[in-house]
């Protein structure tokens, strides 16, 4: 977790430690599978994650998550 506050992670673009969250959902969406690879949510991006979800399952996030 970060010790700095929300705000000076925002000014700097990383996502705040309070949104980051993992696990707890045995089926990840492919919002979820676009996010965790860092990529933007565009149609495109969904598509290869639907895709990839399709294929792996479940462990596609495994695979994408530390």
């Amino acid at each position: 977790m970060s010790d700095e506050p929300e705000s000076i992670s925002a000014v700097r673009g990383v996502t705040p430690d309070s949104l980051l969250h993992t696990g707890g959902s045995d089926h990840p969406s492919a919002e979820d599978l676009v996010l965790a690879s860092g990529r933007d949510l565009t149609p495109e991006n969904l598509q290869w994650a639907e895709g990839r979800l399709a294929r792996e399952g479940r462990s596609a996030i495994d695979k994408t998550l530390p």
